[in-house]
């Protein structure tokens, strides 16, 4: 039995609405991989005076963060796309012309194994470096069964390169592939009858996610999908009302998703189903930053219905390129208004409720496993506070230090 005990530290627990959960002068106890005991240092029991103690030299220490939503696993990148919208062309206006999602589906579908492993390699060490433990990645750049297998595959194994959890998500219904054009409901025969019962038959997802806008997938099809997703006891969620009111929340919600996400046009009555339902709203400001959106998640209305908020990066080549969980915590305030406390619960309780791991991490309580990262901050609002700063000391994942890696390091992919 593997015992140890975390002192000199102060904890951001994530485990009390109304402070977060600070306690200056903490103890935290590990048997197992698992968290045994937290508390005041000061009430720490006698037996766990005896075991092992680790000093953490003054640091906070927090749950291991969460990114809930990320399509990292891709190849190329969309400069050029960006460089056109600053000159006025509209985001749909790129898809037509066989830019947006596509141009990432040629690029990843060209792109060998072992080079796509190595550049989404790189992205994932930049986010393993801020503390994340856990990560959220979907495919969606395949489009075809060899290539959604690859991706979920790569997703799976890039968990183990970096010794963190990785939840994938399968995200077929994302774009129609050139080969299907003006075809729709023809691909998404091929994603139910073929694509999910392959891939649920090995494992390789944890849900199912589908795109709900008018230059994607209408309800009827996503209902299609996620009617296949449950039928094989999948999970489903859902991007939706991004770029406008399409009763996407409401989708979600009939489906009992995990999340709905972006939300930016979601209405009241939207709102209303998610909070019945128990989904959590994901929202995405580094999205919302890089398309230059002026209309901002209906944050007050989430908050008067309760709905939980999480937050997450939305790391992929188009709308959303960054690698840092940490600069969306200072957009989702700025941006969006939420406070400190929101944001913070937004990468750790609420966003492992969002990825249905609400049981077993995103706060430092008793049972819950031992992910944690270290800070050398003064106070859990720095981490909010600081652009372009990253503070981490580094990781417990499991119960076991993980060193912090260098976000340019090939060694692991």
């Amino acid at each position: 039995m593997k015992q140890s005990v975390w002192l000199n530290a102060h904890l951001y627990t994530c485990a009390t609405e109304e402070t977060g959960g600070a306690l200056r002068d903490g103890a935290l106890a590990v048997r197992d991989g698992r968290i045994a005991w937290v508390g005041p240092r000061a009430a720490l029991p006698e037996a766990w005076r005896k075991v092992e103690t680790i000093d953490a030299n003054g640091a906070w220490i927090t749950p291991g963060l969460i990114d809930c939503h990320t399509h990292l696993v891709y190849a190329g990148n969309r400069a050029d796309e960006f460089a056109a919208r600053l000159e006025g062309a509209s985001y749909a206006a790129i898809a037509a012309q066989g830019g947006g999602i596509m141009a990432t589906v040629r690029a990843t579908r060209a792109t060998a194994e072992a080079a796509l492993l190595a550049q989404s390699g790189k992205r994932l060490a930049a986010f393993a470096a801020e503390g994340v433990t856990t990560v959220e990645i979907k495919s969606g750049y395949g489009l075809d069964t060899p290539g959604e297998i690859k991706m979920l595959g790569l997703a799976r194994l890039l968990g183990e390169r970096f010794a963190l959890r990785v939840r994938a998500t399968f995200l077929g219904a994302h774009a129609v592939p050139p080969e299907y054009a003006g075809r729709p409901d023809d691909y998404l025969t091929l994603v139910v009858e073929e694509m999910l019962p392959r891939i649920a038959a090995l494992g390789l997802a944890d849900a199912v996610d589908a795109y709900h806008e008018r230059l994607a997938f209408d309800a009827a099809q996503v209902t299609r999908v996620f009617a296949a997703a449950q039928r094989l006891g999948l999970p489903v969620k859902l991007h939706a009302d991004q770029l406008a009111d399409n009763h996407g929340a409401a989708l979600a919600a009939r489906f009992r998703a995990l999340s709905a996400d972006h939300l930016e046009y979601t209405s009241e009555a939207g709102i209303a189903a998610l909070a019945t339902a128990g989904t959590v709203a994901v929202l995405l400001p580094g999205a919302f930053y890089s398309l230059r959106e002026q209309r901002a998640p209906p944050l007050a209305a989430l908050r008067r219905a309760g709905v939980p908020m999480a937050v997450a990066s939305d790391c992929n080549p188009g709308t959303s390129p960054t690698h840092s969980l940490l600069l969306m915590l200072n957009m989702a305030c700025v941006l969006f208004g939420l406070t400190p406390r929101e944001a913070l619960w937004g990468v750790t309780r609420n966003a492992a409720r969002a990825l249905g791991l609400h049981d077993q991490i995103g706060s430092l309580e008793v049972g819950k496993v031992a992910d944690f990262a270290l800070w050398d901050i003064s106070s859990p609002n720095e981490l909010v506070y600081a652009l372009g700063a990253n503070p981490c000391l580094g990781v417990v994942f499991g119960g076991q230090p993980r060193p912090r890696p260098d976000a340019g390091d090939q060694s692991h992919a």
